[in-house]
């Protein structure tokens, strides 16, 4: 979550386990859906799915 908000990245809401954030990345809106399962690791799956939600090139994550 902190690197989302190193991009902008805004906390909008959350229902249940799972947090939203909203921002753009070069010019485009993206929604992204986190699920937080306290005492659990995300699954690398999630992970792609959430990379994949913000629009932010893997390798960007990757460096960080």
């Amino acid at each position: 979550m902190r690197f989302l908000k190193e991009y902008g990245f805004q906390y909008t809401h959350s229902r249940g386990s799972h947090f939203y954030y909203a921002g753009a990345y070069k010019g485009k809106f993206h929604q992204v859906t986190i699920p937080l399962h306290h005492g659990r690791s995300l699954k690398p799956r999630t992970l792609k799915g959430i990379i994949a939600q913000s629009g932010i090139p893997k390798e960007e994550w990757l460096e960080k």
